[in-house]
């Protein structure tokens, strides 16, 4: 299958790091570096879980809009378009510049909806030129995200394995903040036209103070011993090659490194169309209870990210070592579509809120710990020079499954 390759590249990172281990390993005091790759990862997908969490206030206001299903498909072409740019030019622009730009234009997304609602929307239904305005902020929150998460998770490719872990459950963690902080505002907002109002902009607000402490925590990051040192093995690596990483070598390098992720890559791009194809659109508009009424929704989310970060967290504690296994697991989770579909016009019983919560929960679990796995193997499968770009290349991977999910989740309304 190809994954075997893994083991060489584990090979030449191992004695890299045995060739640096004449210094010790500085401590990661106070797992701080830890700290700063997980927070990093909560917030470059906090901005989209914003987004689309905010969904009662922007069906209110746009309600001939599908609103979950157009920010989608936006959000992740944009992203798959700018990524595949950023593979191809990553070794001509520094990953430190694409991130700050990065983490700067997701602040000013943030801002996007907050402002217009105090100054022009005011609460006002059908006014669809700001739900243009929100789809471009949404735009530029996947274009922010190209720049962003393939950096971190590069970076974090360089590192031990931990620390790509704590970058996957940060992710996982985004949502889960936003999905209580939802369920908060329900609870205490009233869910007339002010209420609403109030909880999109909290949203969008503790947003904006995240993303200010991600900005400010990536520019001390690189200060760090444990960070330092192992930039400093990444730079022996860079420097012990034999050709530079440019012309003819670079797009060779390219190659060669997309050959020996491209099975994580596959599996990646599995997990990501069955779980886009289902959430959030088929949760969020598809089912419908007659006991929890608005609050079914809403607690599917909620139940799917948290089992996310469940299944990311579950690879600090064991991590399956066989990417054959992996890979197959995460074929196996096609099962999902006629599961769901049965939801929605199978017997009477699979459509009830116990099944559809079930399946939620596996479908977040299973998305959770796959992601993982994979994300944290690819890496390791290449040299540690060139595991920033295996990163960016997974990273590609990712967002192809995101886009293809989202387009394939409108088949649930023909």
């Amino acid at each position: 299958m190809g994954v075997e390759k893994a083991a060489a590249g584990d090979d030449e990172s191992s004695l890299l790091l045995s060739a640096g281990s004449a210094a010790k390993i500085p401590a990661d005091t106070f797992h701080f570096a830890y700290i700063v790759f997980f927070t990093l990862g909560l917030g470059f997908l906090l901005p989209w879980n914003a987004f689309i969490t905010a969904v009662d206030y922007f069906t209110f206001l746009y309600p001939d809009a599908s609103v979950d299903r157009v920010f989608s498909v936006v959000y992740m072409l944009v992203c798959l378009t700018f990524l595949i740019l950023i593979v191809l030019y990553s070794h001509k622009s520094a990953a430190y510049v694409r991130i700050n730009v990065g983490l700067a234009l997701f602040v000013v997304a943030l801002l996007v909806v907050p402002v217009m609602d105090s100054v022009y929307i005011k609460g006002r239904i059908g006014l669809y030129d700001g739900f243009y305005a929100t789809v471009a902020a949404v735009g530029l929150s996947g274009f922010s995200d190209a720049l962003v998460q393939g950096g971190i998770i590069g970076s974090a490719g360089e590192m031990p394995e931990r620390y790509m872990q704590a970058v996957v459950a940060g992710t996982a963690a985004s949502g889960v903040l936003i999905s209580f902080l939802r369920i908060i505002t329900k609870a205490v907002y009233s869910q007339d036209t002010s209420g609403l109002r109030k909880s999109a902009n909290l949203y969008f607000s503790v947003g904006i103070v995240i993303m200010a402490i991600c900005v400010i925590f990536y520019n001390v990051a690189h200060r760090l011993p444990v960070i330092k040192y192992y930039k400093d093995l990444k730079l022996q690596a860079v420097n012990g090659e034999e050709d530079p990483l440019t012309g003819a070598h670079w797009r060779s390098s390219l190659v060669n490194t997309v050959g020996k992720v491209k099975w994580f890559g596959y599996g990646i791009i599995l997990i990501y169309v069955v779980t886009l194809a289902i959430f959030p659109g088929y949760i969020a508009e598809d089912v419908h209870s007659e006991l929890l009424k608005d609050w079914y929704p809403v607690l599917l989310i909620t139940g799917y990210n948290v089992f996310d970060l469940v299944g990311k967290s579950l690879t600090a504690f064991y991590l399956m070592e066989n990417a054959k296994m992996a890979i197959w697991g995460c074929a196996m989770r096609l099962f999902f579509f006629p599961l769901f579909y049965w939801c929605l016009h199978g017997p009477k019983f699979f459509r009830t809120e116990i099944p559809v919560t079930v399946l939620t929960c596996l479908l977040g679990l299973t998305n959770g710990y796959f992601t993982s796995i994979l994300m944290i193997m690819a890496p390791k499968a290449v040299p540690l020079q060139h595991a920033e770009t295996a990163g960016i290349v997974i990273v590609l991977f990712l967002v192809i499954g995101l886009a293809a999910g989202s387009v394939l989740s409108w088949l649930w309304v023909i």
